[in-house]
């Protein structure tokens, strides 16, 4: 039987906190379950950047490499920076090396957590955002420049390649899902500033070249700025997403914020060998340590991780386990009745994580 080995990367902030919570919350959904997993802790990240001035080693890096998946806290402080200006970020350290081209987002609201739309729980919220993960203006490294004192410049680097990997990911998991909310019809909807965007404008075109090869899914395009104002106003339409690696950044924390919390809000970065699962959220240091974090967001994600090794190494237990972790935590959710303060609560992130347990017991 398989054994599976996960690198632990807790970085920085409230990291170490909510990756504590989530390996407690899957081994809880293992027991009983013939899995074996080992569980490697390393130290990245900015905290290690400012005291040795490396945020990773390289043996850091061949043990990442190796491992069947990565689990992540988050990464990145306000006060580190590297020598050109930005801060110490998880990109920066494995996006591309590992090449995790497709960062997987879901938005879902749960039915015990307030929303600001007013008309979201009678219609739903449960769409998917498939963010482009190595190109575009986020090209990690690549190209960015300054001009003397009066000017930068980033290329926005858009490839075919590219462009239809994360493209069939995103229609192979139209074809997965039960549709959108609001029809139940199966649709993938692309955004892009192709109208006046040139490298927009390919991605768009190769959007639609691919959409052919999925003749039962419904493929649209909508201008970003255009969507945005859709996401709030009839968010239940939409099922699949694809887009850029900027766009897709933003619109994922926009989703977040009408479902309740960033801290809702899981994730997975994959390729086609290597996958890496954190919360959307940041380090944020002016909680860490005060027992407050929503630790929701990296539970979902290593239920996320649990999904992705059942699928990769057609492993039913991995699936199960996977599937105890998103339940359990819907469960909770949807009762409402345990909520950190970022929902308007009071209860700790120890008691978030021990409501969740108790549903898998």
């Amino acid at each position: 039987m398989k054994s599976y080995q996960i690198v632990v990367l807790p970085g920085d902030g409230v990291g170490p906190e909510i990756v504590a919570e989530g390996i407690r919350v899957m081994r809880a959904a293992m027991a009983g379950t013939s899995l074996d997993v080992q569980f490697t802790e390393l130290e990245i990240g900015a905290a290690r950047y400012k005291r040795t001035g490396s945020a990773f080693g390289e043996e850091d890096i061949q043990k990442v490499r190796k491992a069947d998946a990565v689990y992540l806290g988050a990464i990145g402080l306000p006060d580190v920076r590297l020598p050109d200006g930005r801060e110490v970020q998880s990109g920066y350290i494995y996006r591309q090396d590992l090449d995790l081209y497709a960062n997987i987002r879901p938005v879902k609201l749960y039915k015990g957590i307030e929303s600001p739309l007013r008309r979201a729980h009678e219609k739903g919220i449960d769409y998917v955002i498939f963010r482009e993960n190595v190109e575009g203006l986020y090209t990690f490294g690549k190209g960015g420049f300054r001009i003397g004192n009066e000017a930068a410049v980033n290329p926005l680097i858009v490839s075919r390649k590219g462009t239809e990997r994360i493209v069939r990911a995103a229609f192979r998991m139209a074809r997965r899902r039960k549709g959108a909310p609001e029809d139940g019809v199966k649709r993938v909807t692309c955004t892009t500033k192709s109208n006046v965007v040139e490298a927009y404008a390919f991605f768009e075109e190769v959007f639609r070249e691919v959409a052919r090869e999925f003749p039962d899914i419904q493929a649209e395009h909508f201008y970003t700025d255009a969507l945005t104002v859709l996401l709030v106003q009839k968010p239940w339409r939409f099922d699949v997403i694809v887009t850029e690696n900027m766009f897709g950044d933003i619109l994922s924390d926009l989703g977040a914020g009408t479902i309740g919390s960033l801290g809702l809000a899981p994730s997975a970065e994959v390729g086609d060998r290597h996958g890496l699962f954190q919360s959307i959220h940041g380090s944020a240091p002016d909680i860490a340590g005060k027992g407050i974090v929503n630790p929701v967001a990296a539970i979902l994600s290593g239920g996320m991780m649990f999904d992705w090794l059942g699928e990769k190494f057609n492993d039913p237990r991995a699936l199960e386990v996977g599937r105890r972790i998103e339940k359990a935590t819907e469960a909770v959710l949807n009762s409402g009745a345990v909520k950190t303060p970022d929902l308007g609560g009071k209860h700790t992130t120890a008691q978030m994580t021990e409501a969740i347990i108790k549903e898998l017991k």
